[in-house]
């Protein structure tokens, strides 16, 4: 059976605190730290208000400059179905430029700060990344990785943040990269990020697939061992991908178990329907009929599930697959398709 896995579904970074965005946050009002008011916004309407969660809502999100433009053309219909994912708080991928990630970084967490929110990194730019297939890239080498980190690192300055590290990195070398061969040195370079990251003040969950991906979950623990879990928060699953809860935290619970209790997050962000199971293939290439999952909180009811998260921004194509954009970009009809099969606000 084909492991399914979430090719291409990191996010193509973007420069969030670039002059387009910073107008974007003007115009829509959408600072975190208020529950959000009636007035202000432009004449598309009112701004979206931001979920009551610990985490930072960013509020040029893709989602959010959507919801935007469609009220600004009398959309309102869908700008409203498209602020169920605009007001949930989703985590940033900043930029794989060694020059600007500080910077980035920096921004987020300045702003996460003045609203008194906790922001969600993700952090993606290991060598060879998604071994070289649609979401390809990543540092040139070792050395120009560790420098990255380094500057990623100076960002945080020292302030709280949730981080992912590096989805599928570690799965990839466990399952030889599907054929192409082990990538040596994955588990220390890991590790090296794990401390670098933990230092500055990072909440790091390493990324370890899912329940498809790595089966052997004992070749999995071994290998998060190596990659310095026990000098991390823990372990992050289904990142990008559409597994139920349910079925990721059986699988979660177990690598858990073996690793002494280790904590872990889960990525909800459209595993409300979880996976397809449909004709079409490829499964995991932007799947129609998904839902929204569980939004962002730290209140997931398991002693082991540290936080339920949107790691990948819902709507941000896989690939392109299904009339779909390139792997990162935003798919405006996706989202809404995503909002639409979700019941509630």
């Amino acid at each position: 059976m084909k492991q399914d896995t979430h090719r291409g579904a990191g996010r193509l970074t973007r420069t969030r605190l670039a002059a387009g965005a910073l107008v974007a946050i003007a115009a829509l009002g959408l600072s975190a730290c208020s529950g959000g008011d009636s007035g202000g916004g432009s004449e598309g309407g009112a701004p979206v208000p931001p979920a009551a969660s610990e985490f930072w809502v960013d509020p040029a999100s893709s989602a959010a400059r959507q919801v935007e433009q469609w009220r600004s053309e009398g959309r309102t219909e869908d700008a409203a179905a498209l602020e169920k994912i605009a007001r949930q708080p989703v985590a940033i991928w900043p930029t794989g430029e060694t020059g600007g990630v500080e910077g980035e970084v920096a921004g987020v967490v300045s702003q996460a700060r003045a609203a008194g929110r906790t922001p969600v990194l993700t952090a993606y730019n290991i060598p060879n990344r998604d071994c070289g297939l649609y979401s390809s890239g990543g540092a040139e080498n070792e050395d120009q990785y560790r420098e990255w980190l380094d500057a990623f690192a100076r960002g945080m300055g020292g302030q709280r943040a949730v981080v992912v590290l590096e989805p599928d990195a570690l799965p990839q070398t466990l399952t030889n990269c599907e054929g192409e061969g082990e990538q040596e040195g994955r588990e220390e370079l890991l590790s090296e990020a794990v401390r670098t990251l933990s230092r500055a003040g990072g909440e790091v969950y390493i990324d370890a697939g899912n329940p498809g991906f790595v089966t052997d979950t004992g070749k999995l623990v071994d290998g998060l061992r190596k990659s310095g879990v026990d000098q991390a928060a823990g372990f992050a699953l289904n990142v990008s991908n559409f597994m139920n809860t349910q079925q990721v935290q059986a699988y979660g619970d177990r690598v858990s178990d073996q690793l002494g209790g280790a904590r872990y997050v889960v990525d909800t962000s459209r595993n409300g329907n979880g996976s397809y199971d449909g004709p079409e293939q490829p499964s995991w290439c932007n799947p129609p009929g998904r839902a929204l999952g569980t939004p962002p909180t730290r209140d997931t009811g398991s002693p082991q599930v540290a936080a339920y998260l949107w790691v990948k921004e819902p709507g941000d194509s896989d690939g392109e697959c299904r009339g779909a954009p390139a792997a990162g970009d935003f798919w405006p009809q996706y989202a809404l398709d995503l909002a639409n099969n979700t019941p509630g606000a």
